[in-house]
């Protein structure tokens, strides 16, 4: 009698449960899916709750009551991924007396108005390269619907050597400074590599990122010589592999470089001072370049201002940024492949979208672009059954932008229709 009475609830629950789901309907007058290059004339998808169920040709009339809308004019093409941002801050001249003056409360407090930003300019997941740990925490109150943004993978802290790119005690007086190791992200052996993989970790990284060389906006003299030796790079890469983590080195110059391709490296980020040698390790070994133009822009403009930056700074960043949009088109034209990031955080967040147009302005399609925004950067992450593309069964993290970017990439920079895991966040009309 007690298994009747459950089936009998079940089978009266089943109508309730088929009413509950949401359906949405799109009708897009041009589809990028980012499976390939074409470009797809007339489709409606058919998206139910959170996920893709079908993509069809033409446009289907929706049964009674389930929404329609009207993309006929745009480009629909999947959520925009951008593989490296600091979702904890944005860069000014006050960034640096910041880090005495801001309790976390307050830079996450902050750090949620550039969520928002991000997710209303189309992007609907982001790689965060490294902060205090305040975005582990905002990748959480995302998940959970707290907080209005993209999906974020996070490496919490980046991995560095002491006085190296991403030592958090740069710059302090010696009484102010510390000796900071593993657990704050800082190792000087293949030992205390380990243990700081472990801790970021422990402290809840999606991923690990090191600071292969020296870079532009720490305050430290070198800006592109290695600073982890061989031995040390091999340690984080195989700590992060035992973890099932992927990895992203910062690098400008090419010996750093180097030494974390030949440790596996998954992503190179800005890649500056390439070299053919790295190239070629880098296509060999699958490697992925993460070119950040717009932060190169940012930096090479502030740094001509007066006062916007520590004057330790300044030469770095006119010589680095100078350089990272003439490098791209070096290793994109040599076949080193590609993935969209932007560095916002040092350029301004919400703004991720310039990064297309530098890219085709650097001689890569504008097709590829979106690609790399898009399927690329899900593989990478290794969600590429998730979201990246337009497909059934995946996550329905589309965007639709007027116009064809294909014919004029700056309609990317204004996105009017922004839907992440089937809900509607954003949609404009003319």
């Amino acid at each position: 009698m007690r298994m009747l009475i459950v089936i009998a609830v079940l089978v009266c629950c089943r109508p309730a449960e088929v009413l509950s789901q949401t359906t949405t309907y799109l009708h897009c007058g041009r589809l990028i899916d980012a499976t390939s290059e074409e470009v797809q004339e007339e489709r409606t998808i058919i998206i139910v709750d959170d996920r893709i169920q079908e993509v069809m040709r033409g446009y289907v009339d929706p049964p009674t009551g389930v929404e329609a809308i009207d993309l006929r004019a745009h480009t629909v093409m999947p959520g925009l991924i951008d593989m490296h941002v600091h979702v904890e801050s944005e860069q000014s001249p006050n960034r640096y007396l910041e880090v005495f003056t801001l309790e976390p409360a307050d830079v996450a407090l902050r750090a949620t108005q550039y969520l928002e930003r991000t997710l209303m300019a189309g992007f609907t997941t982001v790689r965060d390269l490294g902060g205090t740990g305040v975005n582990v925490s905002l990748r959480d109150a995302v998940n959970r619907g707290y907080v209005i943004g993209p999906r974020i993978f996070t490496a919490q802290k980046s991995v560095a050597t002491t006085g190296g790119h991403a030592d958090p005690t740069n710059g302090r007086r010696i009484d102010l400074s510390g000796d900071p190791g593993p657990r704050e992200g800082v190792i000087n052996s293949a030992d205390e590599a380990y243990a700081a993989v472990r801790n970021r970790y422990k402290f809840g990284a999606d991923c690990i990122k090191i600071t292969a060389t020296g870079g532009v906006l720490s305050v430290a003299g070198d800006g592109s010589g290695p600073q982890f030796r061989q031995e040390e790079v091999n340690a984080i890469v195989a700590a992060a592999n035992d973890y099932g983590m992927h990895t992203a080195a910062h690098a400008h110059g090419a010996e750093g470089m180097k030494r974390a391709v030949l440790a596996g490296i998954t992503t190179i980020e800005h890649g500056t001072l390439m070299t053919r040698e790295v190239m070629d390790l880098m296509i060999a070994r699958g490697t992925y370049l993460v070119p950040t133009i717009s932060a190169g822009r940012f930096v090479a403009e502030k740094a001509r201002q007066p006062g916007y930056f520590p004057a330790i700074i300044v030469p770095k960043a006119i010589y680095i940024g100078e350089q990272i949009q003439d490098n791209f088109t070096r290793a994109y034209s040599y076949g080193v492949p590609i993935a969209f990031g932007t560095d916002s955080g040092v350029s301004a967040h919400g703004e991720n979208a310039q990064e297309f147009i530098y890219m085709v302005e650097s001689g890569m399609p504008a097709i590829e672009t979106i690609i790399a925004a898009t399927a690329v950067p899900a593989r990478i992450l290794g969600r590429e059954t998730e979201f990246g593309t337009i497909q059934a069964g995946l996550l329905a993290d589309i965007v639709a932008v007027r116009g064809n970017p294909l014919e004029d990439i700056s309609v990317m920079t204004d996105v009017p229709f922004v839907m992440k895991e089937g809900e509607i966040v954003k949609h404009t009309t003319d």
